[in-house]
């Protein structure tokens, strides 16, 4: 700790202290909270004295405190809205409910992977770094916002072409296997596309930016072949008919918001909405 710098009046000083830890330690944050609760409200009671722990180590974990305490609100709040949002046009409650569950998992695997990279350091040297980095404290959220739209945008592309077979009077199996069949190779080509673009990123020196490149490209990959073309086929062709299952009093409350469809009927002479009003009721 160096000595105090005092100002021309004498009434304030600046101490500055340089921890034996790096900054992104988890003991150099507790040691900011334990300056913060204990030692400095202790050394300072009775002498009317006010001391503040600044610094740019200091700010950086007041940043990843607070964004760490607002991100499993932002979470909830965007797979509760993508959740409502689905329901209402799907008019099903498994339907948007898998959609969230596998989003949240493919964007799981990007952050065990980034952790395990840039945290602990594994095959770092492929990637360029000497060391193992910190995590920039808002990557998790940027993470989580980008790769939330492109996943819901693989999931609305397949389902929709699902509940399209479906609705024209297939099964629920054969609209499962029509409907892989038919957007397989264009969310397999987007997502190659995206990846490639990810993956730029990475030759940036900038580790934040690797660290970006690394996550959205991890996650579209597995988005796009774990989830998109083995969980999701598969949940649905075992769930069967339930997946379109809406209760009643729920389908009055909705706002209907549908899915263009080439035809009007299905075969059999049985109108899209009478088979969807069917199925709502089931």
């Amino acid at each position: 700790m160096s000595p105090p710098e005092l100002n021309a009046a004498g009434d304030t000083g600046l101490l500055t202290a340089i921890p034996t830890t790096k900054p992104q330690d988890q003991a150099t944050s507790a040691l900011v909270h334990r300056l913060r609760v204990d030692l400095i409200p202790a050394a300072t009671a009775g002498t009317g004295a006010h001391a503040l722990v600044g610094g740019p180590t200091a700010r950086f974990i007041d940043q990843s405190d607070k964004i760490a305490d607002r991100l499993p609100w932002f979470i909830a709040t965007v797979v509760s809205l993508s959740f409502l949002l689905l329901m209402t046009v799907f008019r099903s409650i498994l339907v948007p409910l898998k959609a969230a569950i596998l989003n949240l998992l493919s964007i799981g695997a990007a952050y065990g992977v980034v952790v395990a990279v840039f945290q602990w350091g594994w095959g770092r040297s492929l990637i360029g770094l000497d060391e193992a980095v910190p995590i920039a404290s808002f990557v998790p959220m940027m993470m989580f916002a980008i790769l939330f739209g492109l996943s819901m945008d693989y999931e609305v592309f397949i389902l929709s072409r699902i509940r399209e077979e479906y609705h024209r009077g297939h099964s629920n199996i054969d609209s499962v296997v029509e409907g892989l069949g038919a957007t397989a190779k264009v969310i397999t080509a987007a997502a190659l596309i995206m990846i490639s673009v990810f993956l730029g990123f990475v030759a940036s020196d900038d580790p934040v930016v690797k660290m970006m490149g690394v996550g959205l490209a991890t996650a579209v990959a597995v988005d796009a072949t774990i989830v998109r073309m083995i969980l999701v086929p598969s949940t649905m062709a075992l769930v069967g008919d339930p997946n379109w299952w809406l209760p009643r009093w729920l389908d009055r409350i909705l706002p209907h918001i549908d899915i263009e469809i080439d035809d009007d009927t299905v075969p059999g002479g049985e109108t899209v909405a009478d088979r969807s009003t069917e199925g709502a009721t089931q």
